[in-house]
C-alpha cells in the first residue's frame, strides 16, 4: 500500500521557497473530457506554467483525478505508484473490443443463467497475485506505438503480461444484466479486462459499463471538488484546496 501520509490539509505555513501554487489538487473528473482536457483547463483558467496529473482516467470514467501542480509535479511517479481503489459496473451478457461499453460489440449472448455467487467467485479467484495482459485498446506502447493505433487498424500484437494485486473485490448489487462492485489493487490494473475475463469465464461475455476512482494512495475522492467548481474558484480560494508540495517531503516520501 502506498506510504503517503494518511491526511492531508493546506497549511497556511508555508516556506518561502514554495510557491502556492506547489502541490497536489484533488479533482473530480465528470465523464466526457479527457485527463488531458482536465489538465489544459486548470494551466489555462489559472495560468500555471507547469501542471500535469498522476494517472490518466478514461475519458468516461469519473472521479479521483490527482492534479499536480508546479513543483508538485515532480510527485508523479509517486502518485502514480500507489494503490487504486474503484467502484464500477459490469455489464453481462456483451463483449466488445476495447473491454468496455464504449467499444464495439463482438458478441452477445444471453446472460440469464449468471447468478450473483457465480460473480463473486470469479473475484474471489482473483484476489491476491496474478498477470494480467493489457487489452489491445490502451496506451501501453510496443516498439513506442500506442496499442490503441494498432488496433484502430484491426492489428493484434502479442502483450506481455504484467503483474499485479488485487487486494479486494467485492460484488456490492447483481440486477441482470449489471453488476456494481468496488476493487482495490495495484497500479497499472485494467480493470475493464477484469470484467472481460469474469466474462468470458462464465460463458456469457461481459465489458465494463461504468467506472468511479474513489482513491488514489490515501488520497480520497471525499476530499475532491468537482471539475466545474474548481474552475470557478478565485485563485485564494484554489490555493486553500492545495495539498502543499512539502508536504508529501515531511511525511519521508
Amino acid at each position: 500500500m502506498s506510504n503517503l501520509p494518511t491526511r492531508f490539509s493546506p497549511s497556511a505555513n508555508r516556506p518561502a521557497s514554495f510557491d502556492p501554487f506547489d502541490g497536489v489538487l484533488l479533482v473530480d473528473k465528470p465523464a466526457g473530457p479527457t485527463s488531458h482536457d482536465i489538465v489544459a483547463g486548470i494551466r489555462r483558467t489559472f495560468r500555471i506554467d507547469k501542471v500535469g496529473h498522476g494517472g490518466t482516467l478514461d475519458p468516461n470514467a469519473t472521479g479521483l483525478l490527482v492534479i499536480l501542480l508546479g513543483r508538485g509535479t515532480r510527485l508523479s511517479a509517486q502518485i502514480m505508484g500507489g494503490d487504486k481503489a474503484y467502484e464500477g459496473v459490469m455489464r453481462f451478457g456483451r463483449t466488445t473490443n476495447s473491454q468496455d461499453i464504449d467499444g464495439e460489440t463482438i458478441d452477445e449472448k444471453s446472460c440469464d443463467g449468471v447468478t450473483a455467487e457465480q460473480i463473486q467467485a470469479q473475484m474471489d479467484a482473483r484476489l491476491g497475485d496474478s498477470f494480467q495482459t493489457p487489452p489491445m485498446v490502451s496506451a501501453v506502447k510496443i516498439k513506442g506505438v500506442p496499442l490503441y493505433k494498432l488496433a484502430r487498424k484491426g492489428q493484434e500484437v502479442p502483450r506481455e503480461p504484467r503483474f499485479i494485486h488485487l487486494y479486494r473485490f467485492r460484488l456490492l448489487n447483481w440486477e441482470t444484466p449489471l453488476a456494481k462492485f468496488d476493487v482495490l489493487c495495484t497500479k497499472g490494473t485494467y480493470v475493464r479486462t477484469l470484467c472481460h475475463d469474469i466474462g468470458q469465464a462464465l460463458g456469457s461475455g461481459a465489458c465494463l459499463d461504468a467506472l468511479r476512482r474513489t482513491a488514489s494512495g490515501t488520497l480520497k475522492i471525499d476530499d475532491a471538488m468537482p471539475f466545474d467548481d474548481v474552475l470557478k474558484l478565485p485563485k485564494d480560494a484554489l490555493i486553500a484546496r492545495i495539498v502543499p508540495f512539502q508536504k508529501f517531503l515531511s511525511a519521508g516520501t
